[in-house]
């Protein structure tokens, strides 16, 4: 799944990010967490950018030690961002509590799992935040026809890629 999204073009997140827009209804002032593009993920920051000018504010993710849940800090535009571990960038500033949580992934199934880097951080950010939406984002080429899930994986409830909506699971 990396070499074949290693292929794609990260521009394409500004078609999802129109998807978005226009099918995800996001109550007025609802924060919103998302990420900065890492490696070969799709550029959400179009949709990031719009939000913000909307008045949502946008949370971005601290890369926490191994165990432990993510945490989300306010990004804006001309916000100071800080380099992480691997590679990601997190604004700096306090932390907030997200309304949504947008969730990359390096394959999905229309069941609403994902593949994730395996590191666990997504599965106990959500655990962490159960009543918080789950919207998984990421090239339409990473759909397979199954995810392998346990039994502490939540299902994400609805699916963006560059094609539109993929899944809506609530």
């Amino acid at each position: 799944m990396l070499a074949i999204r290693a292929a794609l073009d990260p521009a394409a997140g500004g078609l999802l990010a129109e998807h978005v827009l226009r099918e995800l209804s996001i109550e007025a002032g609802a924060a919103v967490a998302g990420v900065w593009p890492f490696r070969d993920e799709i550029d959400l920051r179009p949709l990031w950018h719009v939000l913000h000018a909307r008045g949502h504010p946008v949370l971005l993710p601290e890369t926490t030690p191994p165990g432990h849940p993510l945490l989300f800090r306010q990004w804006h535009p001309d916000c100071v961002m800080i380099r992480e571990k691997f590679g990601t960038f997190r604004p700096h500033g306090e932390p907030a509590r997200p309304d949504v949580i947008f969730v990359p992934f390096l394959a999905f199934d229309r069941t609403g799992h994902r593949l994730g880097y395996g590191g666990g951080y997504y599965d106990r950010t959500l655990a962490a935040h159960p009543t918080v939406p789950a919207v998984g984002f990421g090239y339409a080429a990473l759909e397979v026809p199954q995810v392998p899930a346990g039994p502490y994986d939540r299902r994400l409830e609805m699916i963006f890629t560059e094609r539109g909506k993929e899944a809506v699971l609530f």
